[in-house]
């Protein structure tokens, strides 16, 4: 409990990874911190829900084993990060097909995969796989997949800064524009940045898409082990005793203290907003308030394994509301008991009335098997999961508002982890210039929020 008269340098209100990571950054300068979160818990939309011994993400977004503030930030240092299968399952026209950049750095530079069938038996029931032509694949034509591969070669070696200084439009005109065939488009480049950006509509700023691009051409997707919440978790461990306080909801803020419903005003020297975009602006009227991306993540167990490894399988058809789905349980085994399968889904944009039945037919597609024994352990609707990144998007958005006042979050920033991390790495850094205080923080502009790989 925190006494009304409590003080502390830096009042950060919001404990995700936002707030947290700031707070680490300003307790290693020697700046004294007081965490203030309204919920029971720590973590925000990192939540992770417990069911009979499954770990089951809540929203559920995809990271990257080269996000460069997974490295930079205190208190990360024990994050195991589980890596995907290289690359993507792509289902077309009943196949499998798998497309994407290899894992080494060097060969992350060569050509694309090359495009394989891993379903080629033809079947008769609802929803197996069908026979298709030999040589069709979702990428286009063998010249459309080795321009592809071309692209992504140059796109993997292309500094970030260059990539911001192209013209920004939205993603899907800026591919068309750029002589992207449409099959290609809608074959690869579309499913993969709704599974990375959350817009299977691609109206995101060019410039986010291609640093998702530059991302995944460099990298790998994973996944950390033990759920989503493992990263607010080890943050809020690390920090010392007495710095966070759950369950404390700010009314007001101002520069030199907030108010709270149950403590009444807390005096400091400066405070940083942490929280999502909308409690934000209601904190600060005046605050832009993003559109978002609605996302469902719907959780199935199977005493049987789906045959397709760890990897991350993307629909290319639009064939159902299943944009994205993997066996997370093969990626990560500490997210399921043993002798069970997990099997992860997200729906993008508004779910339909009929979800489960709807979700169940469409992965019975996806997988090749029937789903029908499959188990339902829980349905995730998050209405404003992902702030929206339509152009003309800031990357670097203020998170300095005045001297004493400071906002972080994904919002500020890029709509990914690392953009949560690194705003928060900004913020903590200005905090630090108006108070004076050096302390081991560098002080020079933290790395940008760039995803090195996704």
């Amino acid at each position: 409990m925190l006494e009304p008269t409590y003080q502390a340098d830096v009042v950060i209100v919001g404990a995700g990874i936002a707030g947290l990571s700031a707070a680490h950054r300003l307790n290693s300068a020697g700046v004294t911190t007081a965490v203030l979160e309204a919920a029971p818990c720590a973590g925000g939309r990192m939540a992770t829900e417990k069911v009979d011994g499954f770990r089951l993400d809540r929203v559920g977004q995809l990271l990257s084993t080269a996000y460069p503030e997974l490295r930079l930030t205190p208190g990360l240092d024990a994050l195991v990060l589980r890596p995907f299968t290289p690359g993507v399952l792509l289902h077309s026209d009943g196949r499998r097909h798998r497309a994407g950049a290899p894992a080494n750095a060097g060969g992350a530079r060569g050509a694309l995969h090359a495009v394989r069938a891993l379903a080629s038996a033809p079947r008769s029931a609802a929803g197996a796989v069908r026979s298709v032509p030999r040589g069709t694949a979702p990428l286009g034509t063998a010249v459309d997949q080795a321009r592809l591969g071309t692209a992504l070669t140059r796109i993997a070696g292309t500094p970030v800064e260059r990539l911001l200084a192209r013209p920004e439009l939205p993603a899907g005109q800026a591919l068309a524009a750029r002589g992207v065939p449409a099959r290609t488009i809608d074959g690869f480049l579309r499913p993969l940045l709704a599974a990375l950006l959350c817009d299977p509509e691609l109206t995101t700023s060019s410039r986010c898409a291609d640093l998702a691009l530059h991302a995944f051409a460099r990298g790998r997707l994973c996944v950390p082990e033990g759920g989503a919440e493992v990263l607010p978790e080890l943050l809020a461990r690390t920090l010392p005793p007495g710095t966070l306080h759950t369950g404390v909801r700010v009314t007001s803020v101002s520069t030199t203290s907030v108010a709270t419903a149950e403590h009444g005003e807390i005096r400091c020297r400066a405070v940083l907003l942490a929280t999502d975009a909308r409690t934000a602006a209601d904190l600060l009227p005046g605050l832009r308030v993003p559109d978002f991306h609605p996302v469902t993540v719907v959780h199935h167990t199977t005493d049987e394994v789906p045959g397709t490894g760890a990897s991350l399988l993307l629909d290319a058809d639009r064939g159902g509301p299943v944009a994205h789905t993997a066996v997370v349980s093969e990626v990560d085994p500490t997210r399921a008991p043993a002798g069970r399968s997990l099997v992860s889904s997200t729906v993008l944009g508004r779910p339909p009335a009929d979800l489960d039945t709807a979700v169940r037919t469409h992965l019975s597609r996806l997988y090749g098997t029937s789903t029908r024994r499959w188990e339902t352990l829980a349905v995730h609707y998050t209405p404003e999961a992902v702030p929206a990144m339509r152009p003309p998007h800031d990357l670097r958005r203020p998170v300095r508002l005045m001297a004493g006042l400071y906002v972080c979050g994904d919002h500020r920033d890029t709509s990914t982890v690392q953009g949560a991390l690194h705003s928060a790495h900004r913020a903590a850094s200005a905090v630090l210039r108006d108070l004076g205080a050096t302390g081991s923080m560098h002080l020079a502009d933290p790395p940008r929020s760039i995803p090195r790989a996704a």
